[in-house]
């Protein structure tokens, strides 16, 4: 089983994935008498053909450590953002972009800070939520539509996802 080490998560190292929510370096102005800071237009929500944007909450149980990554998912026809609502951190695992609809090609791994959230691309595949340390809420906003949106796929090799200070 190959390694997958973990790297922070940053906005040029996902750019490739998608985006990364988050305050730091957004676009932001003072409203409702300045008693409130907007942080405005943080990830392109892509709905794509046939679909609408949904918001969902998804509670993610915590994962055991070291994990095998064996699988990944993908949505071919619209993005998908998630967003910790608790501010604790999760890891995100993605394939390189590009690679053939079957086999998702070689896999990145971050650690993402609990301020921050992520939107995958319309086809990225990526591994389904993984919350470390304690049950997660994640506000989810996606689409639903017509047209199958979900594809799953075996990896041909498993990785071994571990990260320091990971619960065993």
């Amino acid at each position: 089983m190959n390694a997958l080490p973990v790297r922070a998560l940053t906005a040029q190292a996902f750019a490739p994935f998608g985006e990364v929510l988050a305050c730091e370096g957004a676009a932001h102005y003072p409203i409702n008498e300045g008693t409130t800071e907007r942080f405005d237009d943080l990830a392109r929500i892509d709905a794509g053909p046939q679909g609408r944007v949904i918001v969902s909450i998804f509670r993610g149980q915590p994962r055991r450590f070291p994990l095998p990554i064996t699988m990944m998912e993908r949505h071919p026809l619209g993005s998908q953002a998630f967003m910790p609502l608790q501010g604790t951190p999760y890891l995100v695992v993605v394939a390189e972009p590009g690679t053939p609809s079957a086999v998702p090609g070689p896999l990145h791994a971050f650690l993402a800070r609990g301020d921050q959230g992520v939107n995958y691309g319309p086809g990225v595949w990526h591994h389904p939520l993984i919350a470390m340390d304690q049950v997660s809420d994640f506000l989810v906003i996606d689409r639903r539509g017509t047209g199958h949106n979900c594809d799953e796929a075996p990896l041909p090799q498993a990785y071994l996802l571990a990260y320091p200070g990971a619960p065993a």
